[in-house]
């Protein structure tokens, strides 16, 4: 964001000294960002109201409007405008871009607390340094020949100071006090190494340092958007990442014994076996946010070369609570998509990769259908959310209850509507289509690249092409887009016809005069993208598709029949998103398969 003014025309404080409210009122006054009025009003009580608060939070507490651009002089606003009138560079505080193990050692957090200053980055022969006291500069040289590297400076929102100075010093502190007080872990991986002299014990996974630890990841993936957590061992250095927006961002590493710890710690919770680290298992947890929003954790391990990887899936409840049109549903599927789960019984699918939005669709769809009226009852591997709507049934290997002896079961419970988690096999397809059979309405899941393959994939199981004929309503495949960031987006130039034809061949579809483009902002972390949205792609079976199962056709064959009966493909409806500005040419021929048949 560039400032609404030009470069500094005379000095805004003195060197030395912390901002103060009168230093800035004259110059926001004299750059003709604050009227006269409001200037004197805030001079006039400005001794009585900073209340030891930064001069800049204080003045953004008021309010004010901007006398040149109409809008409110937000902190921000604020900040921006500081920066460039005393000449320095602005720079919002991602913690996801801050490698904590590195800047802490930069200095103590004494020193950084006595200057109110923050290392952001160490590169080469530079550091980079927060500050949001522009003028107070006595530790420059001192830092600078202690570190012996040049000194970077960067002007900050003073509340992300205050706040991060907090929580990176304290995690920092965390990791080196569990670091001192442990011994080396148990090396569980295909490096065996012996270490003469070491004890061997392990941290204890209820240790405050990693109690500590553990809390601020979750609370720091709540704050960022993450929709799952990576916990991965490593040989010396464990790595935690999280996805955003279906993309993995590196977040910290902290040595493999705390890793393995913080493990432990998160399996104790999720009621899972803490000794057993030779099998995955699965858990799950239930928690709070910092505004005290329920947030569901599902948890799974897997042994690796290293030790245990643990991943994090983080369920938001309030999803079930959104409507078709919110997941990205345009309003002739959900037209389509209700009058197939209208119907009283048949079965109905929903198809794509792991991570593709299948299980929220068939959530919300089941939200939806849920009344006083009707028993809806699941079969999952695990139960991805707790919906007190349903009635929730968990897979069981270990006792022999898996998809099709859980369909069984619950055909014994007089369901209206029974969710099998997903279709593996040919004895599960059974029981899906015995239920379809005798009157019930059947939601399950297949992994396949589009909706035509859900029906030879079935096919290919060995279920009877007169039964899946009989009992078969509609597939519904799926992707997930992210979508362009309303902040920052910008218009673009147009597309190019290669990129039209390749988006949606073999049809015609008009082409959008313009396109947007990603550019970044501090609202989405500098990626372009906030959020994501589903594109759909609807099959319903009829009469001619019919004909083609009972004679085994081929894919192509199925899919050229189901287009011409208006099947709108996954590229071109995100195609259709493109052409509304939600999202861009790159990101669906990213997601979307190509066309084909």
């Amino acid at each position: 964001m560039n400032s609404p003014i030009a470069a500094a025309v005379r000095p805004i404080g003195q060197p030395g000294k912390r901002l103060e409210l009168a230093d800035l009122v004259p110059a926001l006054l004299e750059d003709g960002l604050l009227a006269a009025d409001d200037a004197r009003q805030v001079l006039r009580y400005a001794s009585l109201s900073t209340s030891g608060q930064h001069a800049l939070v204080a003045l953004a507490q008021r309010k004010l409007i901007s006398a040149l651009t109409g809008k409110p002089l937000e902190l921000d606003v604020l900040c921006i405008w500081l920066a460039a009138r005393v000449g320095l560079s602005y720079r919002h505080i991602d913690p996801l871009k801050v490698d904590l193990a590195r800047v802490a050692d930069v200095m103590s957090s004494q020193y950084a607390e006595r200057f109110a200053i923050l290392p952001l980055e160490v590169r080469g022969a530079e550091v980079t340094i927060a500050t949001a006291e522009p003028f107070v500069v006595d530790w420059v040289d001192e830092l600078g020949a202690l570190l012996h590297k040049s000194i970077n400076r960067v002007l900050v929102n003073p509340l992300e100071l205050k706040r991060y100075s907090v929580e990176f010093y304290s995690l920092a502190k965390s990791v080196r006090q569990a670091t001192r007080k442990g011994f080396e872990h148990e090396r569980n991986n295909f490096e065996q190494l012996v270490d003469l002299g070491r004890s061997g014990r392990s941290f204890d996974a209820n240790d405050a340092h990693i109690v500590t630890i553990v809390d601020w990841l979750w609370q720091y993936a709540f704050e960022q958007r993450a929709s799952d957590i990576h916990v991965e061992p490593r040989r010396d250095l464990g790595n935690i990442r999280f996805r955003i927006d279906g993309v993995l961002h590196q977040v910290y590493q902290v040595p493999s014994a705390v890793l393995s710890a913080m493990t432990s710690r998160i399996k104790l919770l999720g009621r899972m076996d803490v000794v057993e680290k030779r099998r995955p298992q699965d858990g799950r947890i239930k928690t709070r946010t910092s505004e005290g929003k329920e947030i569901e954790l599902r948890l799974s391990t897997l042994p690796t070369a290293f030790g245990e990887k643990l991943v994090m899936r983080i369920f938001d409840p309030e999803v079930l609570m959104r409507g078709f049109h919110e997941l990205g549903f345009p309003l002739d599927d959900i037209a389509r998509w209700q009058e197939m789960t209208g119907r009283p019984n048949g079965i109905i699918l929903v198809t794509g990769p792991t991570g593709s939005g299948k299980t929220t669709t068939l959530y919300t769809t089941l939200k939806h259908l849920a009344t006083d009226e009707v028993n809806v009852c699941t079969v999952e591997d695990p139960i991805e959310m707790i919906e007190p709507a349903f009635n929730q049934m968990q897979v069981q290997p270990a006792i022999e209850l898996n998809f099709a002896e859980g369909v069984r079961a619950l055909m014994r419970q007089d369901p209206d509507i029974i969710m099998v988690g997903e279709i593996r096999d040919l004895e599960t397809a059974e029981m899906a289509i015995q239920a379809a059979l005798t009157g019930h309405l059947v939601l399950s899941t297949l992994h396949t690249q589009d909706a035509a393959g859900a029906v030879t994939r079935l096919l290919d199981l060995g279920a009877p092409e007169y039964l899946l004929n009989a009992t078969l309503i509609g597939v519904v495949a799926q992707r997930l887009v992210r979508t362009l960031c309303p902040h920052c987006k910008q218009e673009g130039g147009p597309i190019s016809d290669e990129q039209w034809h390749e988006l949606v061949a073999p049809f015609r579809a008009a082409k959008p005069a313009r396109s947007w483009r990603a550019v970044g902002c501090l609202e989405c972390r500098m990626t372009g993208y906030q959020g994501r949205s589903g594109i759909y792609e609807l099959l319903v079976i009829d009469d001619e598709l019919r004909a083609l199962v009972s004679r085994h056709a081929e894919l192509q064959e199925i899919r050229r029949v189901a287009l011409r009966a208006g099947l709108r493909p996954l590229r071109l409806a995100g195609a259709q998103k493109v052409a509304a500005g939600l999202t861009t040419v790159e990101e669906v021929l990213r997601s979307a398969p190509p066309m084909t048949g």
